[in-house]
């Protein structure tokens, strides 16, 4: 006979920043082949390179829920989007848009956590 799992308390902090960066691996995805279309940069580093980042977002979301230190890292991929604007400019702004979204999700996330641990 097993004993019944009690469910994990979710941080709101970390699932606002797995839908940020759920959405944003989609927009970084065309991004990259934008980049490739335009022919920015050479067909392997723009494809590759979005690919790398894509794979580093999903990491990113995995760990979230697990490691604080995953909060970190979604930091340095909005660092990395912003930087993709050397390639195409209009990406600086998208990479701020997405950078400022990240901000306020994890600014309320964890206003949300504190409050929730106040309550109980």
């Amino acid at each position: 006979m097993s004993t019944p799992r009690t469910p994990r308390q979710r941080s709101a902090q970390a699932s606002l920043g797995q839908v940020v960066l759920g959405f944003e691996l989609i927009v970084v995805g065309l991004a990259a082949l934008t980049i490739f279309g335009l022919g920015a940069l050479p067909p392997v580093l723009a494809l590759g390179g979005g690919a790398a980042v894509c794979l580093l977002m999903l990491a990113t979301i995995g760990l979230m829920m697990k490691y604080k230190w995953a909060f970190i890292l979604g930091w340095a991929v909005q660092a990395i989007i912003v930087i993709s604007g050397f390639a195409v400019t209009m990406l600086f702004l998208i990479g701020a848009v997405f950078a400022g979204i990240w901000a306020y999700a994890m600014t309320t996330g964890a206003k949300l956590d504190s409050q929730k641990k106040e309550n109980s």
